[in-house]
């Protein structure tokens, strides 16, 4: 891992094992996959959403926001950060609702130290500190996927068209914000409640979908939930609990997986593989066989193709 910050998946598993490491006891992460409020209330509580969004580089900064107002005030009254550093912003994101919700949520002494330390700054220099905290810094690389061929030193162009931004929803002083780095303010959607955030953030969601083309489907959406093993157990649902313990052992080991790159692993069982098939005088065989196996393959798959294509024809 490089002195920097490394990109990181929009994973449930990520987040949740991500906070866990951060020191916040009892909150977990949820993929939400139909976007209503009544699959989001399920969930209560619901601390806050981070959603996942193809961003617009060629956007020019506006005085007025697009859905809702500025709320130059409250970035004085609640925690938000300015966005200073690549790659961040889904760890920010998260912060973003964590560090505004400490009164209903352990955030552990670490974060707490965090917070108590910035709270009298401003946007700006709370977010050189949130950059420079080797705690949250470390944390959010461990989960970073390992690649051999990324150069994570490497600045990303600012005219790749497909660079990807987080960004969080949260209930705070009754109030609905839009809480993201890379705006001068929080976005305020008007007034909510705890009890009224699932049905108050779809439509903003909604609404921030509908300035893509119908055809962009890239969009991830995160809920922030009290961890539902804890539910389970206050409801007795020992099924429940069965299922939820068995999700956090496959996000464990997908997590360990992603600390790992596999490519010298598969080099040297390809060899191995080469070695016997060489060994045995199989090899120029089994060459042949592969490449016939590859071109019934794409065969089969252009007949398929030719099918679909008369089907759907006039």
């Amino acid at each position: 891992m490089s002195a920097g910050w490394n990109t990181i998946e929009s994973d449930a598993g990520v987040f949740t094992y991500l906070i866990d490491n951060l020191g916040v006891k009892d909150v977990q992460f949820e993929e939400l996959i139909s976007l209503d409020s009544d699959s989001l209330k399920q969930l209560s509580p619901v601390y806050g959403v981070i959603f996942l969004f193809k961003y617009p580089t060629t956007e020019k900064p506006t005085e007025q926001a697009k859905d809702g107002n500025y709320d130059h005030g409250a970035a004085e009254n609640l925690f938000f950060a300015n966005q200073v550093i690549q790659n961040a912003c889904g760890t920010q994101a998260l912060l973003s609702v964590l560090l505004n919700k400490d009164d209903e949520v352990e955030i552990g002494p670490k974060l707490k130290e965090f917070k108590d330390f910035t709270i009298a700054f401003p946007a700006d220099l709370r977010g050189e500190a949130l950059s420079n905290s080797e705690l949250i810094r470390s944390v959010h690389n461990s989960f970073a996927r390992s690649s051999p061929f990324v150069d994570e030193t490497q600045q990303p162009d600012v005219e790749d068209p497909d660079v990807y931004h987080f960004i969080a929803y949260t209930c705070i002083n009754d109030t609905l914000y839009e809480i993201d780095g890379l705006q001068p303010a929080p976005i305020s959607h008007g007034s909510c409640t705890p009890t009224s955030f699932s049905d108050a953030v779809i439509p903003v969601l909604q609404r921030r979908i509908e300035r893509y083309p119908a055809n962009e489907i890239r969009f991830n959406l995160l809920a922030m939930v009290r961890d539902l093993r804890v539910r389970a157990r206050d409801m007795g649902d020992e099924e429940e609990l069965e299922r939820e313990d068995k999700k956090r052992e496959a996000w464990m080991w997908e997590n360990s997986l992603r600390r790992h790159n596999f490519i010298g692993f598969v080099g040297e069982v390809l060899k191995g593989v080469v070695r016997e098939k060489m060994q045995a005088k199989q090899y120029d065989a089994w060459i042949d066989e592969s490449k016939t196996r590859t071109e019934k393959r794409i065969e089969e798959a252009r007949k398929k193709g030719k099918a679909g294509i008369d089907q759907v024809g006039p």
